[in-house]
Formats: C-alpha cells, structure tokens, sequence
C-alpha cells in the first residue's frame, strides 16, 4: 500500500512517515509512506492509494478528498495527538482502519495490507 502523508510543508510529515515506516517494519506490514505538501498534493495523489492528513489541515480535508476521489484514494484526517505517536503503531492503527472502512463497492475492495507472520 502507498500512503501519502501531507501536511502544510512537509515539515511535521517527515517524523510521521519515518515512525510509521518502523511500526509497519516491526509488525511486518508492507507500506510504503511518502511526504507530501498541500502544494505538490495534485502530483502526489497519482501515487497514492491512501492520504493521511495532518491535522492542521482539517479545514481542507474535504478539498483533499474531492481531489482523491478522482484517482481513487483514500483520505484520512490523523488526529490532534498524532506527533506525539513516537512509535508510529497509532498511525499504523490508523491506516488499518481507513482501509478497513472502505466501502467494498469501491476501488479499495482489493487492497489489503499484507503482513507477514512467520
């Protein structure tokens, strides 16, 4: 799965995207998470299956959606508390969630994360 983590800058995202790359690491879950900024958002969307969304820029979520849903991505607002998450596995719970809430109706019915457990 791909996930695209915006934020304003892409400051605060990058410490998002490294504590979750460990979490799903450490439970064997295959991601891949990138940064990304509200300005380089249009671009990014083509590579993302799910968009989480600093909460900073909750008053543009539904903007974000809309221009999600034209490439068929998921988007997830991420919670006030989500940089103090300093292991990542809260992020990670979310991403489980978003994907797990997805109508099946939709182009998400096939995405599953896969995990290893040997």
């Amino acid at each position: 799965m791909r996930i695209l983590v915006v934020c304003g800058a892409g400051a605060s995202s990058t410490f998002v995207v490294q504590r979750l790359r460990q979490a799903a690491r450490e439970q064997g879950v295959d991601v891949t998470a990138t940064v990304a900024t509200t300005q380089s958002l249009t671009i990014d969307l083509e590579t993302a299956d799910l968009v989480l969304v600093g909460p900073h820029l909750d008053e543009a979520v539904d903007r974000i959606r809309a221009e999600a849903a034209h490439v068929g991505s998921i988007v997830a607002l991420m919670p006030a508390d989500v940089y103090a998450d300093m292991e990542g596995s809260r992020t990670l719970a979310l991403v489980r969630e978003a994907v797990a809430g997805t109508p099946h109706d939709t182009a998400f019915a096939h995405l599953r994360i896969r995990e290893d457990h040997s």
